[in-house]
């Protein structure tokens, strides 16, 4: 696949999708891709589906349109899924997928299995919305579309300082500095502003951290009870994982919250040596070289044991 564009040819109806849970660069490279459709295919009938989305993100262009529900059972001729390594983690919007006639999947994971008809899969990229500006001919790359990928791009590279960020990232970047966006503003507002209740759940899973290995893994972990008490939701938990990633001498981050049905989501970060979507893969879960996730059942304790034992596999080859 060369650009996008290419891909609309006879297509009157696309949906759009990306993985539950939608950080910062899932969203911004679905909205992305859904402000280009709208603008420049006004003739297209595009559909974006996504769970809500953390409030910091509704400030990008027709956020308001996300259809959060997934009760129609239309059946589109084009479904785009984005920055999603596995079919499974579309959650409801699976059918959409399923149903329509052309599937294309554009992802940086390099846990993707390349699922869809056409495959625009690049492990190597900062994000998914890197991937998609390099699909967007520049002259109509607006500035509104310019903010959704910039979104995308911050906050997968952690604000350009982890290791996936590249000089075409950076050079991605000035392009999109070029079309007038309040980049400044955007990293402040998205990346760096915390509530009190964030700010308050940061401090208890600092609290409740522990080194394992010899000071070489650090891991905490927020019970549902926690959640509550601090009037937080796994939407908020975002950069505590990143956080823990800083300690000095730490080679990996281990992050877990409770989900409601007791089931844990972890969260791994490396900072260089652990492969982690080698370990999340081993737990059905997936994600990048430095950055991973699954969902493991037991207690927290278990789980952390389990997944420093893979670790320490590493660190010992």
């Amino acid at each position: 696949m060369k650009d996008l564009a290419s891909q609309f040819a006879q297509v009157k109806t696309v949906a759009i999708a990306g993985h539950v849970r939608p950080d910062g660069d899932c969203v911004g490279s679905c909205l992305a891709t859904y402000n280009y459709i709208t603008t420049w295919f006004p003739q297209i009938q595009a559909d974006v589906y996504l769970e809500p989305i953390p409030n910091i993100f509704k400030f990008l262009k027709h956020s308001d349109k996300i259809r959060n529900s997934c009760e129609s059972n239309q059946v589109y001729d084009l479904c785009i899924v984005q920055d999603c390594g596995d079919p499974g983690r579309l959650g409801a919007a699976i059918k959409y997928f399923e149903t329509a006639g052309k599937t294309v999947c554009i992802d940086h994971h390099v846990s993707n299995g390349s699922f869809a008809d056409e495959n625009y899969i690049f492990p190597e990229a900062s994000s998914t919305s890197e991937l998609i500006f390099e699909l967007l001919e520049q002259e109509k790359i607006t500035k509104e579309i310019a903010e959704c990928i910039y979104v995308g791009m911050v906050h997968d590279t952690g604000v350009f300082q982890y290791s996936c960020t590249s000089a075409k990232t950076m050079n991605a970047a000035g392009v999109l500095m070029e079309k007038g966006i309040n980049f400044t503003k955007i990293v402040d507002d998205t990346f760096y502003t915390k509530t009190f209740g964030q700010n308050k759940i940061l401090g208890q899973a600092l609290l409740n951290s522990r080194l394992f290995l010899d000071g070489a893994v650090i891991a905490t972990a927020v019970t549902q009870e926690e959640m509550e008490r601090f009037q937080v939701l796994p939407k908020h938990l975002d950069g505590i994982v990143s956080q823990l990633r800083v300690t000095k001498d730490v080679e990996a981050a281990i992050f877990l919250y409770e989900n409601e049905d007791h089931t844990w989501k972890l969260s791994l970060r490396s900072n260089g040596i652990v492969d982690v979507a080698e370990i999340a893969m081993k737990f059905k879960g997936g994600g990048h070289v430095r950055a991973a996730g699954a969902t493991m059942e037991g207690t927290p304790d278990q789980i952390i044991e389990t997944v420093c034992g893979e670790i320490k596999g590493q660190l010992h080859d």
